[in-house]
């Protein structure tokens, strides 16, 4: 799609039903700045005619990010490549031991007994935190990391997708929740996991849990083996997530939809069939079968279990004996994650993104403050305050409506008869406040350097198709096969103001193509990137950005990118990092000295199967395996320095 030969190919519509060109869509939202930088350049998308101001050219240059860039590599090509002066080590693989009684792996002796004893599947979020508590060690910490579904035709020999065995089923289900275990870096450099330490734990699909906030004693919490929803089994499809200011890490749980069968079977003027249908819930047969040996997945049979579902999970790292808590004030939707920041009044916030096409961008306030010199004080922090969803308005402004029980259209009249309704039935909450409905909003994170909220949106090849929503100043390109990501400011940097300001920050896809966008940086110099997924930021504030599905939207594999978000090279976005077949790449996390970056290598050889796998890494003994890496430099300095 980068020609411009057929001119009219480009002509979308807006939801306003006016015809635009795709020049005029963008320029409805793309700063001013760069608008002025791709004029000046001489940039295919020529939006305004000025020049670059005496203010824009005295811009001050980012001192940071100096490496040699990875070229792509072909979504066949089964390794994973670092700059020169970089090597990258298999931390952690699916299957390694973290108890003394644990065995060893044995890909063909697995059960669910051993399973969850080791460290589980496809690994998606990582966290870093250092030990002790309350320090910024680089050398010793634990990581918290999501494991966030199964691949059993990767896992398992002649495994058949209509006719999974019992084993299978439970070796899934305790493969999935999430692992915290300690890691040490030795005085080369050389990092590795500490197994039977004290602190390692896994939290599985069979793991205890339990409910706080106000959904927590909601009517559809309820079960027939559970009734009184004080006993929830498991945590599923965690995705990203997030650290709190007290030490926890929060995890998001996403599409756990796929899980459940049978909607079908649950009569439609139920009400809460049409609140299963709005998430996606399976009408028939669910695509894994655990129904059949687990009633609780089966609608038909347990028509609440699916709303013991969809929440952000809250974990604590320093003590193995805290119950993990699933945090219902955060709403109910198909969380990529929460981050957290805390705002000037001493209040937390809590930044999500729902990742599904045309969902929203969320964000939670507590009421109470954190408390700095009390750890415990904080821990029911996130049981209490308002969350908000985000509407941005074409000219650059936006606004946080309260999604809060009683207010505008949330009332009996519509539904929702407490704030426990809110919660289980946010989408539809959003829906009637009139959000805006975004391209797969994913990770949701603040810049500690300039205070900013980037939102990375991986992709809608939906939007603008019949009968769909079009296009609007936020999610400005039809058939979104590319992503992008928007840069977000706060009212008076304040991340508990209920009003902000947003730019276009970048619209991924190949430089050559003319509708991509790097916040007007010379694209002719930039790398090629498609659907960013997992952002983060190095101490010097540059953005970092893992992407998720660039084979199917640049055809190349996925990759690490890092681009510098201020300064003359501003949306200077360069490849770092490039991965195996197959996968995705998760994370990014830094250690606090930003001297060891860890990445999560989800789903290697996804598309093959267990006899004829597309991957082999990253042991080459016959089977991929997802797995945590180190990525350090040889002379031990800074990351991209």
């Amino acid at each position: 799609m980068g020609g411009r030969d057929e001119k009219d190919k480009w002509i979308v519509r807006s939801q306003a039903g006016i015809g635009q060109t795709l020049e005029e869509v963008l320029a409805l939202r793309i700063s001013r700045r760069g608008m002025l930088k791709t004029m000046a350049i001489g940039g295919s998308l020529v939006l305004i005619g000025s020049s670059l101001s005496a203010v824009e050219e005295a811009l001050a240059a980012n001192p940071g990010l100096k490496f040699k860039v990875v070229k792509p590599t072909d979504p066949d090509f089964d390794d994973v490549v670092v700059p020169e002066g970089y090597y990258a080590r298999t931390l952690i693989r699916w299957g390694e031991p973290l108890y003394a009684d644990a065995p060893d792996f044995d890909v063909w002796l697995q059960t669910p007994e051993a399973q969850v004893k080791q460290f589980g599947y496809n690994c998606d979020f990582v966290g870093f935190l250092s030990l002790p508590y309350g320090s910024n060690n680089s050398n010793r910490g634990l990581l918290v990391v999501n494991h966030e579904y199964t691949n059993e035709e990767l896992m398992f020999p002649k495994y058949d997708v209509e006719n999974p065995t019992r084993n299978q089923v439970d070796v899934g289900i305790a493969a999935h929740g999430m692992s915290v275990v300690e890691v040490v870096r030795a005085p080369d450099g050389t990092w590795s996991y500490v197994r039977n330490s004290r602190y390692n734990r896994r939290v599985s699909g069979f793991s205890a849990t339990r409910l706080s906030g106000p959904a927590a004693d909601h009517p559809w919490m309820r079960t027939s083996t559970d009734p009184g929803a004080d006993a929830i089994l498991g945590t599923l499809n965690n995705c990203a997530g997030g650290k709190t200011p007290w030490g926890t890490v929060v995890s998001g749980e996403e599409n756990f939809h796929q899980y459940f069968a049978n909607l079908n079977g649950l009569d439609r003027n139920d009400a809460r069939y049409a609140v299963h249908r709005r998430y996606g819930m399976p009408t028939a047969e669910s695509e894994r079968k655990w129904e059949r040996f687990h009633s609780r997945f089966d609608i038909s049979k347990e028509p609440n279990e699916g709303f013991r579902f969809g929440w952000c999970v809250e974990i604590d790292p320093y003590d193995p004996l805290r119950p993990v808590v699933k945090r219902t004030a955060l709403g109910r939707f198909r969380h990529e994650g929460a981050t957290f920041v805390i705002a000037r009044d001493g209040r937390v916030v809590g930044y999500q993104g729902d990742d599904a096409q045309f969902e929203y961008v969320y964000k939670f306030v507590t009421n109470g403050k954190f408390n700095p010199r009390n750890r415990e004080a904080n821990m029911n922090l996130l049981d209490d305050g308002v969350l908000y969803v985000a509407k941005f308005n074409a000219d650059g402004t936006g606004e946080w409506l309260p999604l809060v029980y009683g207010q505008g259209p949330l009332t009996p009249e519509n539904g929702f008869r407490s704030q426990g309704d809110v919660l289980i039935n946010t989408r539809l909450a959003a829906d009637l406040v009139g959000a805006t409905k975004m391209d797969r909003p994913e990770d949701v994170e603040v810049n500690p350097v300039n205070k900013k909220v980037y939102i990375a949106l991986t992709n809608n090849t939906r939007r603008g198709a019949s009968g769909q929503p079009g296009v609007d100043a936020a999610n400005p390109r039809p058939n979104n096969a590319w992503g992008h990501i928007i840069e977000l400011t706060e009212r008076n940097d304040d991340h508990a103001a209920t009003t902000f300001r947003w730019e276009i920050f970048i619209l991924a896809g190949l430089p050559t193509q003319e509708h991509t966008y790097f916040v007007g940086f010379d694209k002719s110099k930039v790398s090629p990137i498609g659907a960013p997924d997992n952002v983060a930021f190095d101490n010097q504030g540059n953005l970092w950005i893992a992407t998720d599905g660039a084979p199917r939207a640049i055809k190349f594999n996925d990759g690490l990118f890092a681009v510098p978000v201020s300064g003359s090279q501003r949306g200077n976005l360069q490849q770092f990092f490039s991965s195996v077949a197959g996968s995705e790449v998760c994370g990014p996390e830094f250690t606090p000295d930003n001297r060891t970056l860890f990445l999560a290598i989800q789903h290697p050889g996804e598309g093959s199967t267990f006899e004829n796998p597309s991957s082999t890494w990253p042991d080459r003994q016959g089977l991929p395996r997802p797995s945590v890496i180190t990525v350090q430099r040889f002379d031990s300095g800074v990351i991209g320095t």
